[in-house]
């Protein structure tokens, strides 16, 4: 809120300086910040009294968007990366998904295996768990197993995520 809005009896006014100035009405705050040529911005509404500073409202939204930006541009995503196996899976083509997973873990992204079952696959779905678990077992090092297999339809998947240091 911004000039005429505010409509509460007593504020707690800042300065253009930061200086605090103390709590009088919103009237008397008012007219400071026209004297001064500037706006009456309501910073802290949830305050007793709320907190309203006299600042130009321009280069205030301006700064407020350009910290917002800075802090977007330093928070990191993390994400899902799908690796996806088959029960006839060969050891070194297991090992190849292991480092690709490696890779993802270090990154600081989550992994989600998923073990797939087509066809006459489906009968021997508990058989196939090992798969996974030596797949868990590659990535004890830098990894930890987020979520169990799971039987989920024609598939069994698990989650893993990185290790905290």
């Amino acid at each position: 809120m911004i000039n005429e809005q505010i409509r509460d009896k007593e504020v707690r006014v800042i300065g253009e300086n930061n200086e605090q100035l103390g709590i009088m009405s919103s009237k008397e705050a008012q007219a400071l910040a026209d004297e001064a040529g500037l706006d009456l911005v309501k910073i802290a509404p949830t305050a007793q009294p709320p907190v309203c500073r006299i600042v130009d409202y321009g280069k205030f939204k301006y700064d407020q968007m350009k910290r917002e930006k800075e802090a977007k541009k330093k928070q990191h995503v993390v994400e899902v990366k799908e690796i996806r196996l088959s029960p006839n899976i060969d050891t070194n083509d297991l090992n190849t998904k292991i480092s690709a997973a490696k890779k993802f873990l270090t990154a600081g992204d989550r992994v989600k295996v998923t073990l797939r079952f087509r066809g006459r696959e489906m009968a021997h779905m508990q058989t196939t768990k090992h798969i996974l678990d030596d797949f868990a077992e590659g990535l004890t090092d830098v990894a930890v197993i987020e979520k169990a297999p799971k039987v989920e339809g024609r598939s069994m998947t698990m989650f893993l995520t990185g290790k905290k240091n």
